[in-house]
């Protein structure tokens, strides 16, 4: 049998995201895993289609220019592209994993009739918005749910919430294993002496102070004007602490943080953008969470499996990714003064640092390995093509 031949015959599924890092971030061990058994294509906003295949992985990228926020002209003609694009690819699923990627591709998908149409939904934004602006939001997430076959959700308690507002049914709305979208990798996510000395002496950090470390986009809804404050109280009382903030700062906020946090500001670290968070994790001694809204919290896995503990916010997703008092604190979002609390808990008992971190670890392996997760998406397309029941959880 031909090469050709023996490939006609795997069944296509094309995965669907705004921007390129998404798909770096959440499907590329689950592409290792389908490769041998599916066709892949990937359809994305980037101007480099073979960054796939740069990474081993032999995946057509499609460029499609899907924006990321609301650009009604460009929407409706990259709606027109996906839906021409799989009216001739003949793709039997499709699969998307980001709000607009999922809007425009499962309304397209729905009109081109393609059989098997999947969204994982990873946070809303609407969650934190009023009035009309969180009319239009929650009803183009109901759109998705209404022209999709099948939905996933990345946290029990995420899926629970959209099952309240009326967003997805129980029956159509489905969570592998415990959550998250694509689990956490424990070889990679380990404590690093090394690379905790590395990144300390990188931010003029000594070995024995202690370091609180928030990684992530820093924008106003990840509740970091929260978390500048109650570090400002800190310092006072500690002169050995410091806050790092890793991640792009989208919402120019940094002069912000740092104005907060003045006089003690030569204490506050930032990093635009490292392709090594696992170094920064091992490099901390708490995670910060500080967040209004979030779908599962992925980095709050990756800082347990280092054994680092967390603090959150008492939000769905975050209640799924912390067992509060166990592998970290929960606190009720906006509330500066249970946050500092929790800061100065963890400040003054290492013994109980220690204790919290090795759970945390212990949980991240047990709860929400990448094997659980890429094992979990696998069976859920072995279901959806043999046509079996899929159950509320792998």
């Amino acid at each position: 049998m031909s090469s050709y031949a023996r490939n006609s015959m795997k069944k296509s599924i094309c995965f669907i995201a705004n921007i390129e890092f998404s798909i770096k971030a959440f499907l590329v061990d689950h592409f290792k895993a389908m490769l041998p058994i599916y066709d892949i294509t990937v359809i994305t906003n980037t101007d480099n289609v073979d960054f796939l295949r740069m990474m081993g992985l032999n995946i057509e990228v499609i460029h499609i220019p899907i924006e990321r926020k609301i650009f009604l002209g460009r929407d409706i003609a990259a709606l027109f592209k996906l839906y021409s694009l799989f009216k001739k690819k003949h793709f039997n699923a499709l699969h998307s994993i980001t709000p607009k990627s999922g809007l425009l591709s499962m309304v397209a998908g729905f009109l081109a009739g393609v059989p098997i149409r999947t969204h994982t939904f990873t946070g809303q934004v609407w969650a934190t918005h009023r009035g009309y602006k969180r009319k239009i939001l929650k009803a183009a997430d109901k759109i998705i749910a209404l022209c999709a076959t099948h939905i996933l959700v990345d946290s029990h308690s995420q899926r629970d919430f959209l099952i309240r507002e009326n967003v997805v049914s129980k029956s159509s709305s489905h969570v592998i294993a415990n959550g998250s979208m694509c689990g956490v990798d424990g070889e990679r996510f380990a404590a690093n002496p090394a690379a905790r000395r590395e990144v300390r002496q990188a931010h003029c950090i000594a070995d024995s102070d202690f370091v609180f470390l928030f990684l992530g986009r820093l924008t106003r809804d990840k509740g970091l004007i929260d978390l500048a404050k109650a570090f400002k109280d800190l310092c006072a009382v500690y002169p050995n602490i410091h806050l790092v903030f890793v991640g792009p700062d989208e919402e120019s906020m940094k002069s912000e943080l740092i104005s907060i946090c003045s006089p003690y500001d030569a204490r506050v670290h930032f990093k635009n953008y490292y392709d090594m968070p696992q170094n920064y994790m091992a490099a901390s001694d708490v995670f910060c969470l500080p967040s209004y809204r979030e779908g599962f919290g992925s980095v709050i896995i990756e800082a347990a499996s280092t054994g680092v503990p967390s603090i959150g916010t008492r939000i769905y997703g975050l209640t799924d990714a912390i067992d509060d008092g166990q592998t970290g604190f929960l606190y009720e979002p906006g509330n500066i003064e249970e946050l500092r609390n929790n800061m100065v808990v963890l400040l003054e008992n290492r013994d109980l640092l220690t204790q919290m971190g090795m759970r945390a670890r212990s949980r991240a392996m047990n709860n929400f390995s990448k094997d659980i997760i890429v094992a979990g998406m696998l069976d859920y397309y072995r279901k959806l093509f043999s046509g079996d029941n899929i159950s509320d959880k792998y």
